[in-house]
C-alpha cells in the first residue's frame, strides 16, 4: 500500500506501481482530509518492487505519506480492505479494457473551482468529462478522457481557470493507462461504448390506387355505303 494526500497523485502512483511489476491494483481507500491509499496485490517480490516505485513517484509529486507491504495476510484482514469484490472480478475474468485514451485529472480545493475548470476543459479541447472524486479537505478532482494532445491542452486551460476562480491543487496526465487502472476509475464505467442505432431511409411502398370510371353507352353510327360509278 502507498498513501498520498491527493487523488491525482495516488492515481499516478498506482499507474507507476502497475507498470513497474506484475501486480494487480485492487482499489483505493479514501479516509478523508485528502488521504488516499492505493492497494496492490501479487507475489511478495513484485509487491515490494511496485511499492518502492510508487513511493518514489509519490515523493516526486511531494505527496508521499506512508507505505506498507504485508506478506501473507490472514483471510480476516481482507474484511477491512476494499479488495473482495475486485478480486472476484479478477479471478472470474469479468473485466475488460474499455478505452485506450489518455486520462487527465485536475484537482482543486473547492467545488466551484473544480466545476469551472471542468467547464473550461470541455470548451478548450475535444475531451470527455468522465466524473469527479472528492477526498475531503475540500479537494475535488475532475477526470477527463481523450487523446494525449487534447487532454494536455484541456488540463492546462482548466488549471488556469481553477487558479482564477479559487485554488488549484495538482494535476496528472496518464497517456496509456493499463487495464487495472481504468477499472478503478469512474472513467471505466463512463467510457462504455453503446451502439448507436443507424437510421436507414426506407421508401414506403404505397399501393397504387386505381379509380374505375363508368363510361356512358356509346352508339356507333351506321356507315353509309357509297358506290363509285364507272367514268
Amino acid at each position: 500500500m502507498v498513501s498520498t494526500i491527493s487523488f491525482p497523485a495516488i492515481v499516478g502512483t498506482a499507474d507507476m506501481m502497475l507498470k513497474s511489476a506484475t501486480v494487480r491494483l485492487v482499489g483505493y481507500e479514501k479516509v478523508g482530509n485528502g488521504f488516499c491509499t492505493a492497494i496492490v496485490r501479487g507475489q511478495i517480490t513484485d509487491v515490494r518492487m511496485a511499492v518502492e516505485a510508487g513511493a518514489e513517484t509519490a515523493k516526486e509529486f511531494g505527496q508521499l505519506v506512508s507505505t506498507i507491504v504485508i506478506a501473507r495476510p490472514y483471510p480476516n484482514l481482507e474484511a477491512i480492505l476494499p479488495i473482495s469484490s475486485r478480486l472476484s472480478q479478477l479471478t472470474s475474468g469479468q473485466y475488460s479494457r474499455l478505452s485506450n485514451q489518455a486520462i487527465g485529472l485536475l484537482e482543486t480545493r473547492g467545488f466551484p473551482a473544480m466545476v469551472g475548470a471542468a467547464d473550461m476543459m470541455l470548451k478548450s479541447a475535444d475531451v470527455h468529462l468522465a466524473g469527479y472524486e472528492t477526498i475531503g479537505a475540500g479537494l475535488c478532482t475532475a477526470i477527463i478522457r481523450g487523446n494525449v494532445a487534447d487532454v494536455a491542452i484541456a488540463i492546462e486551460a482548466g488549471m488556469n481557470e481553477a487558479e482564477r476562480i479559487g485554488e488549484f491543487h495538482t494535476l496528472m496526465i496518464i497517456p496509456r493507462p493499463l487495464e487495472d487502472l481504468e477499472e478503478t476509475l469512474p472513467t471505466a464505467d463512463y467510457w462504455i461504448e453503446t451502439p448507436t442505432p443507424v437510421n436507414i431511409p426506407m421508401l414506403a411502398l404505397q399501393e397504387e390506387q386505381r379509380e374505375f370510371v363508368e363510361l356512358p353507352n356509346l352508339e356507333i353510327a351506321e356507315m353509309e355505303t357509297i358506290t363509285i360509278g364507272d367514268r
